[in-house]
């Protein structure tokens, strides 16, 4: 009885697997119609009208046919970029980017070397700006800006003269930044502002960025002297160099709040010094007040405050 009722219903069977010769085994819907072909450009005609019909899965599987079974023809560069850009269409940016590559690095003379570049550099600045990468290429899992930086660093490999190579390294600057790490920040701002010193939006950009990078670190810091001395030292920079530029008066106005933030530091260790009666070190730290915001409270504070520590060290010399 049971054997006649597994033989009387109707079930449904998976998709057979079909085998080809240097391609290994693949499934097949049921009824699909043959999507195969025995040349390149015939295939390459499958794919693309595949794509226009947004089925994008049928035109990667007849696109990868092209350059598995056909690397070194004339469609293969068409055929490897129809597959980023299939990816790319299924939101699978990673898998995407890492498809153009292989295009960059297959056949670094085709006529789609400018479109795949532009595409890797749209795809980085889509992670740059926070979406995540996914498991297996279907999960998100995380954003990662140290993995999007990668992705500029690459870019900048690619194609160094390109016009995305120097925004893509001020990208780095940038995806640093998002991370909070606003050393390695700089240190990409200012090679930007040293290879590309030539071109000057990029290399303003870098200084003024690089000024802002050791800021936001020196505030993280507590105003560590160092840092806020290399802030002040990338605004001099971008003001001088670029005078002209409608952020100058910014840069001017950080360069007078990391000083007086360098003076309250003097100050604060001048007082230590002189609290435990280590008077010249005291008198040194009032005079490097002095010296870095003559024109704040603080130094008019440590004038008083020096001329009082001369007296007493001259009294305890006679």
């Amino acid at each position: 009885m049971f054997v006649a009722l597994a033989v009387t219903q109707p079930c449904r069977c998976p998709a057979p697997l079909t085998y080809r010769a240097g391609e290994g085994w693949t499934y097949e819907p049921v009824g699909g119609a043959d999507w195969t072909r025995d040349r390149a450009d015939a295939q390459l005609e499958v794919a693309q009208q595949a794509f226009e019909n947004e089925d994008f899965r049928l035109a990667a599987k007849a696109a990868k046919r092209i350059v598995e079974r056909w690397p070194y023809s004339d469609f293969a560069p068409d055929a490897q970029f129809l597959l980023a850009r299939c990816y790319e269409n299924r939101d699978r940016d990673e898998r995407a980017f890492k498809e153009y590559q292989k295009l960059i690095k297959n056949y670094p003379n085709n006529e789609r070397f400018e479109q795949a570049l532009k595409a890797q550099f749209e795809i980085a600045n889509r992670f740059l700006n926070g979406q995540w990468f996914k498991v297996w290429g279907l999960v998100p899992l995380y954003p990662s800006m140290k993995k999007t930086a990668d992705m500029y660093k690459q870019i900048i490999e690619n194609g160094p003269y390109s016009e995305y190579a120097p925004l893509a390294q001020l990208k780095i600057g940038q995806a640093h930044e998002n991370s909070s790490e606003y050393i390695k920040a700089a240190e990409a701002y200012n090679k930007a502002a040293d290879i590309y010193h030539n071109m000057p939006d990029i290399a303003a950009d870098a200084n003024f960025k690089a000024g802002l990078a050791f800021k936001e670190q020196a505030r993280a810091a507590e105003y560590d002297q160092s840092l806020a001395g290399k802030a002040i030292a990338a605004f001099t920079d971008f003001t001088t160099l670029f005078p002209s530029d409608p952020r100058v008066e910014e840069a001017e106005a950080y360069i007078t709040e990391l000083q007086t933030e360098q003076a309250r530091g003097f100050f604060k260790i001048a007082k230590f010094y002189e609290k435990r009666q280590k008077l010249l070190g005291a008198l040194i730290y009032y005079n490097e007040v002095v010296i870095k915001s003559p024109d704040s409270t603080y130094a008019q504070e440590a004038k008083i405050n020096i001329q009082k520590l001369q007296e007493r060290l001259q009294n305890q010399d006679r």
